[in-house]
Formats: structure tokens, sequence, C-alpha cells
């Protein structure tokens, strides 16, 4: 990994300034111990330990596509053109957690059902590319709403969302089945009206104070807006690539109390391998002044049958977030180390990177930095409310020594740049019958020169969430 002399410069700044007020968070080692509790030791028993709860989603999104991106729709048998697409579905999800059996082995199930209904069904509103108009990026296909071909909304459909038994010993437990998962390769990711799962088999371990153990196989994903199972592919690369596994473990370590590691491998059958390395650490006094900073690395190399071609890639983000009381600022720098995008799984959350916002700042040899501004109202005495503000620019976009084949597109990128900037407001209740209701709104608006692979838009989006308990 290579970091810039810019961001070796930030953090030696950061760091001092921070050094200069209180050091309330502590630095001690916290050495590797034994577990003296046991999570299966506390089992409560099958129907004892049971709970039925559940959240429903209102998620809304309106997307305007500037300097002269369009989308398609059909209208009487006829392809007709529009800059807008807009998307409107309530999601719900209704999950039954039965509780462990008591003894040295412990049995478990978890089953959620998941449905969606279309609030907006209008065929000019849910436009996308399949007529053959633009090529960027944000309006390929609806990936929002779910459609029959023809450009119909489906206006109510449900799957079975998760579906798994587990087993634990001690603090380990073993999950087979449709399942949530949560890695930074492999994350469960929530941002439509229903959230991704995957199907496979994992194992978590937590038999130490400060470290523990992941590893999970998957062969298939449930996406956030379709019915079936799919085979797991990458977000970037040629969309014909599949992979029939995904594998990955990895382990999580705190060796100080202010500083918190992981270390993690993915191997995506004849696609990739990737690693990551991560790492936060705090230092200082909120209510004075203190630092957070982050660091993401990941590296990745073509595997086995390289269905994506060669592949050799390394992208790294360095943050640094200053608070004072209820105002935070961030700064973030990522680089991206390869002729092709830094490249994850569709369906999951898997980048970490700082600056993976609207856009994602992974296209070839691309640097990008960000600033952010949030403020706690809680500090003013609203608890709850929260405000944030954020600019990234990405530059030195360069695909043009590409010369394999998963990514062909970045061939015509050269010199390409973009910027980014975003509002945004949240508000969670904190007591009554809606306590834990969240309710988001944020404003984001993107520019790209010709061959940036996002396009230009300007998008604003409101999502309530409402949690209930049946059980």
């Amino acid at each position: 990994m290579k970091l810039s002399s810019t961001a070796i410069l930030a953090l030696a700044i950061s760091s001092i300034t921070a050094t200069a007020y209180a050091e309330s968070q502590s630095q001690a080692v916290t050495p590797v111990t034994l577990k003296t509790t046991s999570e299966q030791s506390e089992a409560k028993g099958f129907i004892e330990g049971q709970s039925i709860s559940g959240t429903t989603r209102n998620w809304y999104a309106n997307e305007q596509f500037k300097r002269g991106a369009k989308l398609t729709y059909r209208k009487n048998g006829e392809a007709r053109e529009t800059d807008r697409r807009i998307n409107w579905v309530q999601g719900t999800i209704i999950k039954y957690n039965s509780g462990f059996t008591e003894g040295t082995v412990g049995f478990s199930t978890e089953l959620a059902a998941y449905n969606a209904i279309a609030l907006d069904q209008d065929r000019k509103d849910l436009a996308s590319n399949n007529g053959g108009a633009p090529t960027t990026r944000p309006g390929a296909g609806n990936n929002r709403t779910l459609t029959r071909e023809g450009g119909d909304a489906v206006g109510q459909w449900s799957k079975l969302g998760l579906a798994n038994i587990k087993a634990r010993v001690s603090n380990t437990t073993l999950t087979a089945g449709r399942q949530n998962f949560s890695s930074p390769m492999v994350d469960v990711i929530g941002n439509r009206a229903l959230p991704s799962s995957f199907q496979g088999v994992s194992l978590h371990s937590e038999e130490f104070e400060n470290l523990g153990f992941d590893i999970a196989t998957f062969d298939r994903n449930s996406p956030r807006t379709e019915e079936s199972l799919r085979k797991f592919r990458s977000e970037y690369g040629d969309s014909s690539v599949e992979t029939d596994h995904v594998n990955t473990a990895g382990i999580t370590y705190q060796p100080l109390a202010s500083l918190k590691t992981s270390l993690w491998a993915t191997q995506a059958e004849d696609m990739w391998n990737q690693y990551y390395f991560g790492a936060t650490h705090e230092l200082g006094d909120s209510s004075v002044l203190s630092l957070t900073t982050g660091l993401n690395y990941y590296k990745t190399v073509d595997s086995g049958k390289s269905k994506l071609g060669e592949i050799d890639n390394d992208t790294y983000s360095l943050s640094f977030g200053l608070t004072h009381q209820a105002h935070s600022l961030t700064f973030s720098y990522q680089e991206v180390n390869g002729n092709e995008y830094f490249d994850y799984l569709h369906e999951t959350n898997g980048i970490y990177l700082a600056n993976s916002l609207l856009s994602d700042f992974n296209g070839p040899n691309e640097k990008s930095f960000q600033i952010a501004y949030g403020l706690n109202m809680a500090e003013y005495g609203v608890p709850g409310l929260k405000f944030n503000i954020y600019q990234a620019r990405g530059w030195g976009i360069d695909g043009t020594h590409y010369n394999s084949t998963g990514y062909s597109d970045v061939r015509a990128m050269d010199g390409e740049h973009h910027y980014e900037y975003g509002v945004g407001a949240s508000y969670a209740v904190q007591s009554g019958p809606l306590k834990a209701t969240a309710i988001r709104a944020t404003y984001t608006a993107h520019r790209a020169s010709e061959n940036q692979a996002d396009g230009s838009l300007n998008e604003f989006r409101l999502v309530t969430t409402i949690p209930f308990n049946i059980l």
C-alpha cells in the first residue's frame, strides 16, 4: 500500500492537534483473556426465549438526470424518454426468533417474511435504460422497484428473507440457511425498502474478551428488490459473470481500549481473492476535542479461472474525524491503485471505504477527498435530531492502460473527474409508542465528466422506518 505524502501530512497534523487536549479515552493494552461467562449457559429455552418483531419502511427516491442523460419507458408500444425516475415502496419485515434450547449445545431458529408494496406504479416514473438510453450507471435498469418485462411494476410481492437454524456452544454459534451476515466484504445492504440476505453457512466465535473469529461460505444471495435467489456477481464488472461460491474468514481484535482492528480474506470463486485490513483509533475527549482515525485497505487479485480477467488492485481510505461536543468535522482521502475499478460483490455493502457515497469514488487510479460536517442536536436539548453536510471530489481517473476483459468500459476513461455534495437530516423518536422510529431526508447532487461512470444527477430521498414488537 502506498500512502500519499498528503495523507501522511494530514495524519501528523491531526495527531499533534489532538494530543494537545485531554485524553479521556483509555490507551491501555487489553490482554486476550478467555471469557468467564457463556451465552449458552444463559439460554432460556426454545419457547421461553422466542420473540416476534418487525419493521416497516416507507422508501421514497426522486432522481433527475442532468447534462442530457435520458431514461426510457414504453407507452402504447413506443419507447419514450424522460430525465426523471421516481420510486416509492413500502417494505415490511416480520421476524420470528426462537430462544436457544438449554444444555451444552443450544439450538434455535430464525424466520423472516419480507413484503414489498409498490406505492408508485407509473411506468414513466419507473423508467430505466433498458430501451437503450443512457449508459451511465445510475440509470442502469430499475433496481429499486420490482418490475415485469415491459416495465410494469409488481404491485405487491413477498418472500422468505431469512430462514435458518443455529447451534450454539458457549459463545460460538453456527448458522445454516438464509441469514444476515456482516463483514467488510460480505455485508447485508439495507439502503432500499428491504435488505439483502445470504444463503450458506457461517460460524461466529467470541470465546475471548477482545478477540473474535468468523468463517462463512455462501452460494446465493437474496436481492433487495427481487423475489428469487441469485448467484453472486460483481458490482462493476461484466454482469454476465457469476460465481458459484463465496468463502470468507476474518479476525477482529482490540489490542487497546481505544483501538479496534480487523483482518479478512474472501474468495469469490473463479473471480478474485480479496484481502482487507481495517483499524479505528479514538483519542481525546469529545467534550473538549477528540480525534477518530480510520484506515481501510483492500487488496484484490484475480484467481481461479479469472472470469473477470486480470485484476491487481490496491485501494485504501484514510479518515480523520474531529469532534467537539455537538460538532464533528471529518476529512477523508481515498486512492485506487489499479487499472480497473475497485470492485465488490453486488447486493452487498462490501465496501468500507470512507468515500463510498452516492458514488463509490472507485474508478481506475482514482484519488478522492471528502470533507464532512455533522451536528448532533442532543447537545442543544433535542436528542435524536442530527444534521450533516459533505462534499467529495474525485480526480485522475485513468483506465487507458487496462488490457483485460471484465471492465472494458474503463478504457474510455482518461483524466475523468467528478464531484458530489449532499445534505441530510435524521430524527429518531426517543420515547412513546413510536420509540426508535427513524426518519431521514437527504438531498445529493453528483456531477461528472463525460466518461465518468456515475453520470450527473440530483436525488432526493425520504425514508421512514418504524420498528414494532408482536411478542
